[in-house]
């Protein structure tokens, strides 16, 4: 079973930085394409940012030249660098990968299939 699990959320001035990370777990053989999504209150889902496996990124126009996307494969996990946060920023903010995993009952890989975290709410007051 794979798990992603986000930590880093909390609540930050307008101007400051927070870094989000996301650690996927499980019986993982390789991850494809990493990203960040976030919702707002009563907002739908957008994409804020993702990361190929080969480093390739893409920003949302929102965020572009404030957050940065990073991954590092060893511990399979991707991090988001967050600066001069506005209170337009606050949203709760998933992490998204897909994976493929190996299945040891029948010694092979599966996938790849997509998995969601459970979200780190980040508040930028004003």
């Amino acid at each position: 079973q794979v798990q992603l699990v986000e930590s880093g959320g909390g609540l930050v001035q307008a101007g400051g930085s927070l870094r989000l990370s996301c650690a996927a777990s499980g019986s993982i053989f390789s991850i494809n394409a990493l990203g960040w999504y976030r919702q707002a209150p009563g907002k739908q889902r957008e994409l804020v940012a993702t990361i190929t496996s080969g480093g390739s990124t893409n920003y949302a126009d929102s965020v572009k030249g404030r957050f940065t996307i990073s991954r590092d494969n060893a511990k399979n996990t991707v991090y988001l660098q967050m600066n001069s946060l506005k209170p337009e920023d606050t949203a709760v903010y998933y992490c998204n990968a897909d994976i493929n995993s190996f299945n040891p009952g029948s010694w092979s890989v599966e996938g790849p299939l997509n998995y969601w975290g459970q979200g780190t709410l980040v508040t930028v007051s004003s």
